[in-house]
């Protein structure tokens, strides 16, 4: 099925003729059909808007990713340590979804992960296209009259920076997560790579994306087999905590790769059970997108203590106390958490 991105063309649209005919295929445009795209966008509700506009960003993003490692100029600079990096793609990435989604909607709040100076962004760095796919969908009853300054926007324009600076392409993502009054309600993650090792002329890239209570798309979904314990966590940040709690999940095997984006895909596609990252580190950029899609196929995502973290403009930006990530048998995995690591991780 094409899919078709609409945005305000209004000039395009008026020097349209009513209709043209193709008759080698017998297709009739008419004007109206383009009329209507455009009356959709304009007329969906806001969070839909904007989970369609995210969408698009997202694969900008994802494209000035793919840009700038081709360049071979990736900027490094160290921001914290050797372990938290910072490059060209994340500070151009960054300044293209917020300029982009605040040129159409500039009364939400977008909380980003990268601390840039304030500028205005050149104009190829802009997107404000919709995404079709998200447009035609109906928009839960509980959020159809949400209006933008309710609506915060949690931005991680590159998750896996130092997987990105390595070479482990397969781990990085965008993420754009959507929270009302708290609560990450929708998600946007763009993998850049994705397919990147099926050779030359491959195409790159592909969204996931996800709504509670409408579902998520872009993947097949699946699970572990059934008994099967496999553990997904990290492959640069761990630590003692994370060690004695990843033991404890008694797993058959244990995966360690990077970026949170690409653990929730994991958990989402079947390859990992739980995502388990015991240790403060991970902050709220990296989990409102993929706790949103998490949720919206029936899984969780909490601290280690099982507590649900919230999203406010207000909140400080650390998961203090840890992350654990299930597609199903949350409890089973909460349940497994050793006293002396609750005791060292204190709950939001």
């Amino acid at each position: 099925m094409r899919e078709r991105r609409f945005s305000d063309n209004s000039d395009y649209i008026g020097q349209c003729l009513p209709f043209s005919i193709n008759l080698d295929f017998g297709i009739i445009f008419l004007r109206e059909e383009i009329q209507h795209g455009v009356w959709m966008a304009g007329n969906a509700v806001v969070v839909m808007r904007l989970l369609a506009s995210a969408y698009s960003v997202a694969e900008k993003a994802g494209a000035i990713v793919r840009k700038v490692l081709h360049s071979g100029e990736l900027g490094i600079v160290e921001k914290t340590g050797v372990n938290d990096l910072q490059t060209l793609a994340d500070r151009l990435a960054q300044k293209s979804i917020c300029a982009s989604l605040l040129k159409s909607f500039p009364k939400i709040t977008i909380i980003g992960e990268e601390d840039l100076p304030a500028e205005s962004a050149e104009e190829d760095l802009i997107e404000t296209s919709l995404y079709d796919g998200i447009l035609q969908k109906q928009c839960p009853d509980e959020y159809s009259k949400l209006k933008e300054e309710e609506l915060v926007v949690w931005v991680d324009p590159l998750d896996g920076t130092k997987e990105y600076t390595e070479g482990l392409l397969d781990h990085v993502t965008v993420l754009i997560g959507i929270a009302h009054k708290g609560k990450a309600i929708a998600g946007v993650i763009n993998q850049p790579f994705y397919n990147y090792q099926a050779g030359a002329g491959a195409t790159l890239g592909r969204t996931l994306w996800g709504m509670l209570g409408l579902g998520a798309f872009g993947f097949q979904l699946q699970e572990v087999p059934e008994g099967k314990r496999i553990i997904t966590t990290t492959r640069s940040h761990s630590n003692k905590l994370v060690t004695d709690t990843v033991q404890a999940m008694e797993p058959h095997e244990v995966i360690r790769v990077g970026g949170a984006g690409n653990k929730i895909i994991q958990l989402v596609e079947g390859t990992a059970s739980a995502y388990v990252f015991a240790s403060p580190g991970c902050k709220k950029w990296d989990t409102c997108a993929t706790e949103a899609i998490l949720h919206a196929v029936g899984g969780k995502l909490t601290d280690m203590h099982g507590n649900a973290y919230r999203y406010d403009a207000n909140v400080k930006h650390m998961n203090s106390a840890g992350v654990l990530a299930t597609l199903k048998n949350h409890q089973f995995y909460a349940s497994r958490v050793p006293q002396s690591v609750l005791m060292a991780l204190q709950s939001d």
